[in-house]
């Protein structure tokens, strides 16, 4: 009986597949041309356990495979086994391995032409696909906008309006897209809708909550809508400090010792607070980028 591994993303439990078993599966994933929908299902199903477990080696085995082009078929026929191939694109999105053969194999045009169902689950698991593609991968945030990724995640924003989950993963993707993914390639960012100035512009924020105590960052995307074609999305990360911090700041020419040495331990924060102290008040803006579209 196969060892069971005590969680999942899914909150399932998942059998330890052994190394000969993710060869057999991936083998029948693309050389067999006679297996049935619910064999295929059951051998995408082991290369997804395989690829959550992050078992050594796996993701490298999968990319020499060859069964990325057979994924990328399977993501534009539709049909049964699209959600689980989703599912399985997703997770191998975020080995960089994985990123590096996206383009050339076809799984990125892929997942766009995927970006057009209704079946908003589906749209989910490719957002995230995307996001984690485009995470602090320059080749493939390039690639993507070629694409026309970010009209159509304009797209999903505007029709699906009141699914919270959806709207998050699309606000993520865009983020990452433009090389601003301060959440990371999943996120951990907490998204609310901003107070717009005209009811042609749609705005959110995120805010990214630091362990150090002093702020945090925010994320600010704006969707303003010039003609019914034509959209400009803005993307700005802005710091926002507590008051604390200007506490610190302003008691900082008493004090020989600097107040932000005991951060060594969140050199990235630390960074950040260092910058902000020196640029006060000249810089409010630490990184942004605008796209301008056409639906």
């Amino acid at each position: 009986m196969d060892r069971l591994r005590a969680t999942s993303d899914s909150g399932r439990l998942l059998p330890v597949v052994p190394k000969d078993s993710l060869t057999n599966a991936l083998n029948a994933i693309v050389f067999s041309t006679e297996l049935s929908e619910d064999e295929l299902l059951s051998h995408l199903d082991t290369v997804l356990t395989v690829i959550q477990e992050k078992q050594r080696g796996a993701a490298e085995q999968v990319a020499v495979s060859g069964v990325l082009p057979t994924l990328a078929q399977a993501l534009r026929r539709r049909g049964p086994l699209t959600l689980l191939t989703t599912k399985l694109v997703s997770e191998l999105a975020r080995e960089r391995v994985i990123k590096e053969r996206c383009g050339e194999t076809g799984v990125s045009s892929a997942l766009m032409s995927v970006l057009v169902c209704m079946d908003q689950e589906l749209l989910i698991h490719a957002g995230h696909a995307i996001a984690r593609l485009s995470y602090d991968c320059r080749f493939q945030q390039e690639q993507l906008l070629r694409l026309g990724v970010v009209p159509q995640l304009v797209r999903i924003l505007r029709r699906f309006k009141d699914d919270k989950a959806l709207e998050e993963v699309c606000l993520l993707a865009l983020c990452n897209i433009g090389d601003i993914g301060e959440g990371g390639e999943d996120g951990g960012i907490s998204w609310e809708r901003g107070l717009s100035l005209c009811p042609e512009e749609s705005v959110f924020r995120g805010v990214n909550c630091h362990s150090c105590g002093f702020g945090s960052m925010v994320t600010v995307v704006r969707l303003t809508q010039w003609s019914p074609e034509q959209h400009t999305v803005s993307i700005e990360v802005l710091p926002r400090y507590s008051f604390g911090f200007w506490t610190v700041h302003n008691n900082q020419r008493t004090v020989r010792r600097s107040p932000l040495s005991h951060l060594g331990a969140c050199p990235k924060f630390y960074n950040v607070i260092k910058y902000s102290v020196q640029n006060i008040p000249n810089s409010r803006s630490f990184k942004s980028r605008v796209f301008h579209i056409f639906l």
